[in-house]
């Protein structure tokens, strides 16, 4: 079965553009060149990947992506014109799976919705539920429990937290934990991982009073069984 694909984008002559080269490659592609039109597509039609530019007409990217999270997992790229480290911040934290700014290469545009759609088909299939301790994480579902209380997590704190627990009693380093949370061609600094083990020791470790997330000194983070 073809991978469905939604390109929500208003310059039409990129839009047919991606459009053609996705038919070339195999994919059913679809277009919306507003924000407005692109919500009504998405949830009238099953998809496995999004293409969502930032400056639409009507509803512009980030709302589409926030409204887009309210219902599904599914693995959204950002294609924008806008480049700063700012907008692309706000984006993946928002929820997005990868960032491209235009003028694009299209080779390294169908290589990333190659990627995003296997991480996408590895996260639906995957119902085994990871733990530690009390601790549950549902990789196909995207749900935290802690003693059957839900814990409510951002995506990159979700990613985070699951990788952590895909490699439980081993301890990662924050160069380790940037490539794979928030990818290679990340552009800031490892601080962002201790900003982000901190959000999670204040929802899990805090709010239940255990101690999952364990810091290693001059190496990085690991989670052990406890609590």
């Amino acid at each position: 079965m073809k991978e469905k694909i939604l390109i929500i984008e208003d310059e039409e002559k990129i839009a047919r553009f991606i459009e053609l080269e996705l038919l070339h490659e195999g994919y059913e592609p679809q277009i919306a060149h507003n924000g407005r039109r692109g919500l009504e597509l998405f949830e009238a039609c099953a998809f496995d990947l999004v293409l969502l530019d930032i400056m639409l007409p009507e509803i512009n990217g980030v709302e589409v992506l926030r409204r887009i999270r309210k219902l599904s997992q599914i693995p959204v790229i950002m294609l924008t014109a806008r480049d700063s480290v700012i907008d692309k911040v706000y984006s993946l934290d928002g929820g997005a799976d990868d960032y491209v700014t235009k003028p694009f290469a299209i080779e390294e545009l169908m290589a990333r919705i190659r990627v995003s759609l296997r991480k996408g088909r590895i996260n639906a299939i995957s119902g085994n539920e990871l733990q530690a301790g009390s601790l549950s994480l549902d990789p196909g579902r995207r749900t935290v429990t802690y003693a059957s209380h839900n814990i409510e997590l951002t995506k990159r704190e979700f990613d985070l937290l699951h990788t952590l627990l895909q490699n439980k009693d081993i301890v990662l380093s924050r160069e380790r934990l940037i490539e794979e949370v928030w990818g290679y061609d990340y552009l800031g600094d490892t601080n962002a991982v201790d900003v982000y083990i901190r959000y999670l020791r204040s929802k899990i470790d805090e709010a239940f009073q255990i101690k999952l997330i364990q810091t290693v000194r001059g190496v990085g983070y690991v989670i052990k069984d406890g609590g």
